[in-house]
């Protein structure tokens, strides 16, 4: 346990971005924050990623595959088509083992980079940024946006408003038509739904999302962060004195204080920050970093950005805020190798080879039987017992199969009333009737358990069985 993070009572003030509203207001109106733009090395990477998979999340849905849209969840056929591969309710284990190693992954890094997942791929940052993106391209920099909300209205202001939102809701009404598009085709969704022809249901759920995505990246943004996102809240349960997290160097930067770049700060008894407050105005959640490790934190290293660029101008060693741990700035060594990342990374490696020994085994194909409601058994003319099944036969392939249907451990002679073959085209369903006879004295007990069997006939492929249990009544 003495890799916990000690709790420690910092009662320095938090300093926040200046208020929209009139202070005398405060807790009527929330503070506006007015994100600064920054460059610098994680903010590349940052933007490079979020460009890699917003192009991935916009472009998947198009992409088409034998003909067909490539990745589609057809909720409504209840299938999943991934490429070459559809799966079926029947496979709900391997969603549950993908959600399971997601969370897994998700608990290794946070052990060992802290929060990144909420800095780089976050879906509300990497929307939050692009709508800051439209404002600064149409209101200006920081500056301009908060002197812009200080004027009074005005033609230019209505416009530069009017451009922004109508930016701001073209963009989401895109993101939730591609959404959306990975439920339905988006092909038809695209020409229905700007004709006017499209369903009320899916026109719904594509003002929700609208909505939604507008309302988040635009009105709430940190909100969702700092009140909303469980994950804020349990993170720190995963965090140790190694855990790798943005933070400030209190022992190099303290006592802070503006001067020239010229002066020698020893002289003056100051530490390296300047006190610039650049590394609150970069920040998306509003969070002064020097006040130690706080929830809002989402890792995005803008602040690092921010404060590598001041540190550069004046002449300073870069790093006053960096991507380092409890113990380093403790002046140790940060351990690499410790007992809560080995196991996270062996349970993650289990999972993984469960799943892709789940997957392994799958079978393209599945048969669901179901019996006769109104009677179990008859006799018939001949007196022999007979059974009637109806026989659903899934294809899971994405091309038409030949299955051959037959019975195992029964009786040797029996007949069979039905196809005892059929095709099946690429992700459909096809019933079969079949009935059984039997003759009774062949029969052991009143109720005989029994396999249907049904394989696979493809030119050039080896065959697959599969075997599904069932039961022949006879009575007394």
């Amino acid at each position: 346990m003495n890799d916990k993070i000690d709790i420690k009572s910092d009662t320095s003030p938090v300093k926040i971005q200046p208020a929209k509203t009139n202070p005398d207001r405060a807790g009527q109106s929330r503070n506006r924050i007015y994100v600064r733009a920054v460059s610098g090395l994680y903010q590349k990477v940052r933007k490079r990623m979020g460009m890699v998979f917003m192009a991935a999340f916009m472009l998947l849905p198009w992409i088409q595959y034998q003909g067909q849209q490539a990745v589609l969840f057809d909720l409504a056929n209840q299938k999943f088509r991934i490429f070459s591969v559809t799966f079926w309710p029947q496979d709900l284990l391997l969603l549950a083992w993908i959600f399971i190693i997601a969370a897994m992954a998700l608990f290794l890094v946070t052990t060992f980079i802290g929060r990144v997942w909420c800095g780089y791929m976050c879906p509300q940052t990497v929307w939050t940024f692009i709508f800051i993106w439209f404002e600064e391209k149409i209101e200006g920099s920081r500056h301009q946006r908060m002197k812009l909300d200080q004027q009074a209205m005005s033609r230019s202001k209505a416009l530069k408003k009017i451009a922004k939102h109508a930016c701001w809701i073209a963009f989401s009404l895109y993101t939730s038509l591609s959404f959306i598009g990975y439920f339905v085709d988006i092909s038809d969704l695209m020409i229905e739904f700007f004709t006017f022809s499209a369903g009320w249901l899916v026109s719904f759920w594509v003002i929700f999302f609208t909505f939604c995505t507008y309302g988040n990246a635009g009105w709430m943004r940190e909100i969702m962060c700092t009140h909303i996102c469980p994950y804020a809240r349990f993170q720190s349960a995963m965090f140790d004195k190694d855990t790798f997290t943005v933070a400030y160097n209190k022992k190099r930067g303290e006592n802070r204080g503006p001067r020239s770049r010229k002066a020698d700060p020893k002289a003056l008894g100051l530490g390296d920050c300047i006190d610039c407050n650049l590394c609150v105005q970069v920040c998306p959640t509003g969070i002064d970093i020097r006040n130690g490790l706080q929830y809002e934190c989402i890792n995005c290293g803008a602040c690092i950005d921010a404060c590598d660029g001041v540190m550069d101008k004046m002449g300073y060693q870069k790093g006053l805020i960096s991507y380092t741990t409890e113990r380093q700035l403790a002046g140790g060594f940060t351990k690499l190798f410790r007992s809560k990342l080995l196991s996270y990374s062996v349970l993650l490696f289990i999972m993984i080879g469960l799943f892709i020994s789940t997957l392994m085994a799958r079978v393209p194909f599945d048969l669901d039987i179901i019996r006769d409601r109104n009677q179990l058994f008859r006799e018939n003319f001949n007196g022999e017992i007979e059974n009637t099944y109806t026989l659903k036969v899934m294809n899971q392939a994405q091309e038409a199969v030949t299955y051959h249907l037959s019975i195992s451990e029964l009786a040797d002679d029996y007949k069979w009333i039905g196809e005892k073959e059929l095709t099946v085209p690429a992700g459909k369903v096809e019933s079969v009737p079949v009935t059984l006879a039997v003759d009774p004295s062949l029969l052991n007990e009143a109720r005989n358990d029994f396999y249907f069997v049904i394989t696979t006939k493809s030119a050039g492929a080896k065959p697959v069985t599969l075997y599904e249990e069932s039961r022949f009544f006879k009575g007394r």
